[in-house]
């Protein structure tokens, strides 16, 4: 079949990479001039299978009305008279409870594992180098209660086959040295030997190159308008190119378009409960390699987290439920790095930090759209929320099997919208 994927970002490359292997015709359609220059542009670069643990959980309502009217707060809600953000927060709420936040742990603990060795696979297979680590990642905990608090959930996570360890202080400084500055504010840690990080920008590009060269058509500077249809199929893509209005035609059709992906879905009758949480990172020069950290790190109090890339520090983190807008909160941006300096005073450069914000998909429970729609030949990768990195391989991989006919090798709720 002809598939037609909508969005290059690194979800919407990785499918059309597993598209084209399993025998597919793929053409990707792309409003920006390269691949991976939105969401997947300077993420917080983890491959994190232990960050299962959903937003919405029981703890989650009180932490909210702590943090209303706080400007640096981690999920900053900026109430607007826009339904969709109202009916997203609702459901956001319904999903606070234990029983639906164990079941939510259960689909990304699944698809975060199965992701993750895909990936692995991947890149063996094609020799791919994007400033990898595979040193696990460690959250360290500044304050009891939440050291308290994520003891269930890596229990959980532990049952589910993610082996994600409670440990003391000092084995957190043990395993990162550059935290030692911070040893007296640290109460403890969790610790997964198996999770990675890299940059996910450099993959995304490497694997469209890999992908172009298979024989996968890439249409960059091509905005998508809109779908056609009738009552049982999408009939074509209409889109935007060097100010020409045309309709692009396949056999199948696949939704990769991250936060606007609800928007082209809308008009079909399919509602998609994602909502934008715009995220921020800094992206810092390393200073003294002797000092600066090694394994990826979350600071789960203050919900950031830390990837080293090669020379570089990318620092991410934080939510703004804010609708579309996409510009630099700079007082949020300013928090990270003073979070960051603070705790590791001589790593980087810090007043030479890069700022960046992004839109990610983030749907109520976390857990995202994959799998076919009510029209026979559409077809969803969407809503991976801050974890489109490390569930790409694995949702991308799974919908080129349920397209291809073929049982996917992953226990997860696959949609059907």
């Amino acid at each position: 079949m002809h598939i037609l994927v909508l969005g290059a970002g690194v979800v919407g490359v990785t499918t059309a990479w597993y598209l084209k292997q399993a025998g597919h015709e793929v053409t990707v359609i792309e409003r920006q001039t390269r691949a991976a220059r939105e969401t997947s542009y300077a993420n917080g670069g983890q491959v994190s299978v232990s960050h299962a643990e959903p937003w919405a959980n029981p703890s989650a309502p009180l932490k909210l009305l702590k943090w209303l009217g706080d400007p640096e707060a981690p999920l900053l809600f900026k109430l607007r008279l826009d339904p969709a953000q109202w009916l997203w927060g609702l459901n956001f709420l319904r999903q606070c409870t234990a029983a639906r936040a164990r079941f939510n742990i259960r689909q990304m603990v699944n698809i975060g594992t199965y992701s993750r060795q895909r990936l692995q696979a991947l890149r063996e297979d094609l020799n791919l180098d994007y400033d990898q680590r595979e040193q696990g990642i460690l959250h360290f905990y500044t304050n009891y209660k939440e050291f308290e608090g994520a003891q269930e959930p890596a229990r959980i996570m532990r049952e589910l086959g993610c082996q994600r360890d409670v440990i003391d202080a000092d084995r957190v400084v043990e395993l990162e040295p550059a935290l030692r500055p911070a040893r007296h504010q640290i109460v403890g840690g969790t610790y997964t030997a198996q999770d990675e990080s890299g940059d996910a920008r450099k993959f995304t590009q490497a694997l469209s190159e890999k992908a172009e060269a298979a024989g996968v058509e890439f249409l960059y500077e091509t905005e998508v308008v809109g779908l056609e249809h009738n009552s049982s199929d999408v009939t074509g893509v209409r889109v935007i190119h060097n100010g020409s209005h045309r309709t692009l035609r396949g056999d199948g059709y696949v939704l990769s378009l991250g936060s606007y992906s609800p928007i082209m879905a809308r008009p079909l009758g399919v509602r998609l409960n994602i909502y934008p949480a715009k995220g921020y990172s800094i992206t810092v020069p390393v200073k003294d390699p002797k000092v600066a950290y090694e394994v990826s790190l979350t600071d789960d109090q203050y919900k950031l987290v830390y990837s080293r890339l090669g020379d570089r520090m990318r620092v991410a983190g934080t939510a703004e439920l804010n609708g579309y807008n996409r510009d630099l909160n700079l007082q949020r941006c300013r928090a990270i790095v003073r979070r960051t300096a603070e705790l590791m005073p001589d790593a980087g450069y810090w007043d030479q930090a890069e700022f960046w914000a992004g839109l990610r998909p983030a749907t109520p429970s976390n857990v995202p759209y994959i799998g076919r729609t009510r029209y026979r030949n559409l077809y969803l990768n969407t809503g991976h929320g801050t974890l489109g990195w490390t569930h790409s391989c694995g949702s991308a991989a799974a919908l080129a099997d349920i397209i291809s006919g073929r049982q996917p090798d992953v226990d997860f709720a696959f949609t059907s919208v």
